[in-house]
């Protein structure tokens, strides 16, 4: 008897109900195109769907199958009651090895904006279906089919900062949302060549030539892909809109004193340039401005065909130019202060020195000599009257 049970319990399994239609109450009508929601994560995709629809429409949470992949654990729904209305959630991770049978599809484009320098901008799309199961085992069926379309997409450019990013949303049926990896990208700034000092900027800035070591990285990125830079600059303004930029580089064209280290090998990037000034600040006690990354997520597999497609680009010098485009939200690295170079400063202070005491001494001299020559004078004519005064007498 108690095997019977079990196995009576293992054939009602896919079609047993653990919320009822009674408990759906009022949430208990026809699906809806607001039934899906997606969250496109940086390591992981969920997708939370209405239960109390599809139980009214014939099925439940075990009869939602995720891109046919219904005898996967790992891909099976899992009801959620402690939200309001209840849901079924699906959650797979961001890698194409194991997503469920997510379809990975990667499109590329001209760059515009502020990624109009680069010919090729990529975007990742991931999408899928969860479609209904029907147990009917008749000649005819009276639950409707429930199909829910997904997908997610994935820029994989971005100019460095930590903006929060609004998610746009769209329909249920098809439900179409853009996902950033810009929450998993930073930029730090360290004083040594292992990284592990960060650099610390006084109130009085650093000294002109000091190496600033820069480092942008990725945490909690998916290992699908590696960081690469593109382009570096620095500009006067925070926001540089129509502000003096200098580049440190773009592609594979650098300034003679850009040191890159590593780029597009792994989930971050480093390199490396001396401190310097402005000239429009050189009246400035110091020199102050920001620095601007434009990282590429490339997967790793095609990372060293975009630097060697970097490579064959016409090449730009690193020069100072006018950054045209706004950008707007843009928080970039903290503020790089330089200080005055007091080196040339007291060199000046010294040589004004000298030609003072050089300018005083040719006084002096001037001075003692026309003493002596008045004095000379003098005794010559106390003489000649001696002389005189004693021959009248």
């Amino acid at each position: 008897m108690f095997v019977f049970s079990l196995l009576l319990l293992g054939v009602l399994l896919p079609g047993f109900q653990a919320l009822t239609l009674e408990e759906c109450g009022s949430n208990a009508r026809r699906p809806a195109y607001t039934d899906i929601s997606v969250v496109c994560g940086t390591q992981f995709i969920e997708l939370s769907i209405l239960v109390c629809p599809v139980i009214y429409t014939g099925y439940n949470e075990s009869l939602l199958i995720l891109n046919q992949m219904g005898n996967n654990p790992n891909c099976q729904g899992r009801l959620n009651t402690s939200v309001t209305p209840p849901v079924v959630r699906f959650t797979f991770p961001l890698r194409e090895a194991d997503s469920c049978g997510s379809i990975f599809v990667t499109t590329s484009a001209p760059g515009t904006g502020i990624f109009s320098d680069f010919s090729n901008i990529q975007t990742v799309n991931v999408s899928g279906v969860v479609r209904s199961f029907d147990p009917t085992m008749g000649t005819v069926t009276y639950n409707a089919e429930l199909s829910y379309f997904y997908s997610c997409a994935y820029p994989l450019e971005y100019l460095i900062n930590n903006t929060v990013v609004d998610v746009s949303s769209s329909s249920i049926a098809v439900k179409d949302k853009n996902g950033t990896f810009i929450s998993t990208l930073s930029m730090q700034l360290f004083k040594d060549r292992n990284y592990t000092s960060p650099l610390i900027i006084p109130p009085l800035g650093i000294e002109m030539r000091t190496t600033i070591y820069v480092q942008v990285i990725a945490a909690n990125l998916t290992a699908q892909y590696n960081v690469m830079l593109d382009q570096c600059y620095a500009s006067v303004s925070p926001l540089p809109s129509n502000s003096t930029v200098f580049n440190l580089f773009v592609s594979c064209s650098k300034d003679r004193f850009t040191t890159m280290y590593e780029n597009g090998d792994t989930q971050r990037a480093r390199f490396s340039f001396p401190a310097f000034r402005f000239t429009e600040q050189q009246n400035q006690t110091v020199s102050t401005y920001y620095l601007h990354c434009i990282t590429r997520l490339c997967e790793r597999t095609n990372c060293n065909q975009f630097k060697v497609g970097q490579c064959r680009r016409k090449r730009r010098e690193a020069e100072t130019t006018i950054i045209k485009d706004s950008i707007s939200a843009l928080i970039t690295s903290v503020p790089i202060v330089t200080q005055e170079d007091n080196s040339m400063a007291s060199n000046t202070v010294t040589t004004q020195a000298k030609a003072a005491n050089k300018g005083s001494s040719v006084g002096l001299s001037v001075a003692v000599a026309v003493l002596v020559v008045v004095g000379t004078v003098a005794a010559l004519m106390a003489v000649t009257f001696y002389r005189k005064l004693r021959w009248f007498h």
